[in-house]
């Protein structure tokens, strides 16, 4: 068990993926939903890692953030620690980090970016300040960048008096993120502003994010949905009517080829059947430019016992093969259109994302819409 469970400790108002207070990580326990609320403790890189690699915290940029204060915890200067000492133990809470969930690239990105914050400071606690206050931007750009995706969102929505009927893989609200959610939040944005929503759910197997956390967050925000088996899209879309698919991501390729929870190729692949608009909505960290294609993705391969294995039942005969992996990819051909903080971005996309990039990375300045495939 990551870190030391404790009940009665944890963020004050509502619910919050992670929390920093007083050189602890409060992780909210996403094993444990939807039947307790329970929050971690994470005080040591080790215990950091473990939340990030038994999914006790998950979701793209929740990873990158528990991360990024993970090494705010290697960092923290003991009595008379010589800086060499506090960046050998930096060093080595970031490739301990690295290796716990290879597919999502915002793990990389924010361990890259608290390492290149530290680099060149003079003393072991200019470093650990440098590194708290690295990791600290990172969770506050969060949340300021899910808020404006999901603004963003909202010129993909249908807008009428009757339900949109969205269909919503995996998990990708407050709870895989710092705050508000990606996939989730436009949904979220949605109902907020007066929109009649209906959301199908995916039950998301093998670890059934959907039917534990998804729907456990649209009944906390009030908003009507249903779940379903993952199989039950494609039934859905041709009897009951689909209006668009949401999903997240956990890494997108410099061509749009996206990495998400297992299970996403299939559902693009019943939407376009459908003639159903399928949307991914992700932050521009996790693009990855330097990966030319969805090809060399390295996809997380996990324990066989997560699909033979039920509520602590084994569902297979013992000795079974079982093939388990975390994501897939969906082809940039199936994919509508790509939301970020800087806008939806369109077809062609290398032009397009190469562009939302250079505006997140300039402050997500107007920049020629039209000529990169940005609206927004």
């Amino acid at each position: 068990m990551p870190g030391r469970d404790r009940d009665s400790l944890g963020p004050s108002e509502g619910y919050q993926s992670l929390r920093w207070d007083g050189g602890v990580l409060w992780v909210l326990d996403q094993r444990e939903l939807p039947g307790e609320t329970r929050y971690l403790q994470a005080d040591t890189v080790d215990a950091v890692a473990d939340a990030i690699r038994t999914l006790a915290v998950r979701g793209a940029p929740a990873i990158g953030a528990a991360a990024a204060y993970g090494l705010a915890i290697a960092a923290a200067p003991e009595s008379r620690d010589e800086l060499a000492r506090v960046q050998a133990r930096l060093e080595q809470a970031a490739a301990r980090l690295r290796g716990t969930r290879p597919t999502a690239v915002n793990l990389a990105w924010a361990l890259d970016r608290v390492l290149k914050a530290a680099e060149g400071a003079p003393s072991a606690a200019e470093l650990s300040h440098r590194v708290l206050a690295e990791a600290s931007a990172i969770a506050d750009e969060d949340r300021r960048i899910n808020r404006a995706l999901a603004q963003h969102g909202q010129s993909v929505m249908p807008r009428r008096p009757s339900a949109v009927t969205v269909v919503h893989h995996c998990n990708t609200g407050s709870l895989a993120t710092v705050d508000y959610g990606t996939a989730l939040g436009v949904i979220r944005a949605a109902h907020e502003a007066g929109q009649a929503l209906f959301v199908l759910v995916d039950e998301t197997r093998p670890l059934l994010q959907g039917a534990r956390l998804t729907m456990w967050e649209l009944q906390q925000l009030g908003i009507p949905a249903a779940l379903m088996v993952d199989g039950a899209a494609a039934h859905q879309m041709r009897t009951r009517g689909v209006d668009l698919c949401l999903v997240g991501a956990d890494r997108i390729a410099a061509n749009g080829d996206t990495a998400n929870k297992i299970g996403t190729y299939q559902l693009a692949l019943a939407a376009k059947a459908h003639g159903v608009p399928f949307y991914v909505a992700a932050p521009t960290s996790t693009i990855d430019l330097a990966m030319a294609d969805g090809s060399g993705m390295v996809i997380e391969e996990r324990a066989g016992d997560e699909v033979a294995v039920i509520g602590g039942r084994r569902m297979a005969p013992p000795g079974a093969a079982v093939l388990n992996p975390a994501f897939d990819v969906t082809p940039a051909a199936l994919v509508a259109g790509i939301i970020t903080e800087v806008g939806v971005l369109t077809p062609p996309y290398r032009d397009a994302l190469a562009a939302a990039v250079a505006r997140s990375a300039a402050g997500g300045g107007a920049g020629r819409v039209a000529a990169e495939g940005i609206r927004g």
